[in-house]
This record gives C-alpha cells, sequence and structure tokens, in this order.
C-alpha cells in the first residue's frame, strides 16, 4: 500500500482476484478527494490469523468475502447483533487496534431489491436457493423486514430445514418451508406462491456451471436476482423467457457503499461506485 495515504481499507478471500471492490472503492475515495486506498489481499485459510493479526495496526477496516465471513469472528473483539444472528461478518472496522465486525450483505441485497424490481422486503414472498452462509444473513434480515413468506430450496434437504427451523423460532408468524432441489412438488410449491428468487448457490461462478433448478419451472411473474454477478445459467434462461432478472452486481454496489458508510461516517458516491463496478 502507498504508505503516503492517511487511511487503507482492503478486501480479503481465497480466491480474490475477481473482486470488483477495490475499482468501487477506490473510485469513491477519488470522486471524494479522500486520501486513502484500498487493495484486495489474497488470504488462505492458515494465513487468516496472521493477517488479522497484522490489520490491527496496518489496516482502518477490510471486507471479508468466502471463505473467510465465519471464519473471521473468533479473532474479533465485538460483533454486531445483527452479524452475530447471521453468524457472517464482511465489513471490519479497525479502532484503536481493535477488530469489529458488521454484515452488510442484508443492507445490499434490501436496496438491490428496491432498486432494481421496485419490491419493498415487507410483505416479500421470497424463495432462495442454496444454504450457503450469505442465506443466514438474509434470512433473518428477511424475517425482521417483514417478510410475509419464505421458502428456502437446497440441495441437501436436511441443511435446508434446519435453517428453516432456525428462522422459525426467531419468527414464530412466518410462513416459511423448505424443499430439496429434486423434489419436483415441493420445488414447484416453492416457486408458485413466490415473488422473487434469490439464487444463493455457487453455481455461475463458473461459466460452464448449469443452473440449480431449471429456468422454466420458476413461474412467468416471478423476479429472479442472483447474487452472482455474471450472466449465469439461470437468469440466461429466465431473461430468454421475458422475464424480470438481475445478476448481483446491485447488491455488490449497495453492501459496498454501506462498508463505505461504516468506516468513514460519510454516505458513498452510488453511482460513481457503480460505474467503475460495471
Amino acid at each position: 500500500m502507498n504508505p503516503d495515504t492517511a487511511l487503507h481499507f482492503a478486501v480479503i478471500g481465497d480466491p480474490i482476484a475477481h473482486s470488483k471492490s477495490p475499482l468501487m472503492h477506490n473510485a469513491a475515495f477519488r470522486a471524494l478527494g479522500m486520501n486513502a486506498d484500498y487493495t484486495a489481499v489474497h488470504v488462505t485459510k492458515d494465513a487468516l490469523p496472521g493477517f488479522l493479526e497484522r490489520a490491527r495496526t496496518e489496516l482502518n477496516g477490510f471486507n471479508v468475502t468466502v471463505p473467510h465471513k465465519n471464519a473471521v469472528i473468533p479473532f474479533l473483539d465485538g460483533v454486531t447483533d445483527r452479524a452475530k444472528l447471521a453468524g457472517s461478518v464482511n465489513t471490519v472496522s479497525v479502532r484503536e487496534g481493535k477488530l469489529y465486525g458488521d454484515t452488510t450483505d442484508p443492507t445490499g441485497l434490501e436496496r438491490a431489491l428496491l432498486e432494481v424490481f421496485g419490491m419493498p422486503l415487507n410483505g416479500a414472498k421470497v424463495c432462495i436457493l442454496g444454504s450457503g452462509g450469505v442465506v443466514r444473513a438474509l434470512m433473518y434480515h428477511l424475517a425482521d423486514a417483514g417478510c410475509a413468506r419464505l421458502r428456502i430450496l437446497n440441495r441437501t434437504a436436511d441443511k435446508a430445514a434446519k435453517l428453516i427451523d432456525e428462522v422459525r423460532a426467531h419468527a414464530p408468524g412466518l410462513d416459511c418451508g423448505s424443499a430439496a432441489l429434486d423434489d419436483l412438488t415441493g420445488v414447484r410449491e416453492a416457486l408458485d406462491g413466490s415473488g422473487v428468487v434469490l439464487q444463493c448457490t455457487s453455481l455461475g461462478l463458473h461459466e460452464s456451471d448449469g443452473s440449480p433448478i431449471d429456468p422454466d419451472l420458476i413461474p412467468a411473474h416471478v423476479c429472479v436476482f442472483d447474487t452472482i454477478y455474471r450472466e449465469t445459467a439461470i437468469l440466461a434462461g429466465c431473461r430468454a423467457r421475458g422475464m424480470k432478472v438481475s445478476g448481483g452486481l446491485p447488491m455488490l454496489v449497495h453492501q459496498g457503499a454501506e462498508s463505505f458508510r461504516i468506516w468513514t461516517g460519510r454516505d458513498a458516491p452510488v453511482e460513481v461506485m457503480r460505474h467503475a463496478a460495471e
């Protein structure tokens, strides 16, 4: 990092070369005339403790992506309630040598759905594909924001059922359920009663990846949002049918903007960050 800059930020993950976060944040710093920099740092599982110790003195904050969103938590000095509930941290602030964790994934999703589909979470009927780390963060936020109906579809039925048991205990009045992705009856029930599908599996990270479900199973009125920010198979299939779809770039931009606000106390130049990411 440039020793002449006053503030230092980073994003860590394994892999990390694909990250658009440095483009977004450095563009935001330039737009606001801030003396700061942001870099991508490749950190393996074994190297994580050492990186976090160095971060106490070398960084002002950093983002966390897969596979470290849960693994960082035991090393932190404090975690917000929403990150603790989610069991996931994607934003760490460094203050006086101490590390404080938060998650901006739920905020990023909420703002993205409102932006691209005009869809508030209050009253929304949501079907989530997958059961990875981000799903727990999103499902609690959906429940707290007044989501009317929640279904989770996953390759392994037991994992989806466990998540639903957790959210049911958290929000007893929520209409929620789960099914395995190969349970066609359960999948149809989940999709037919939903207003939006959130694709949260890793399928789509590679160009050769298929879709977690047959896009033709999704009713035409349902909006489809993929958390991966490229044209995935499920998006291509639904787009070909004239459906409302979006990749994950708006979520990335808005979660990055929220991280920026947490670190700097300033509103992020969202359009500047979006242009840089695009």
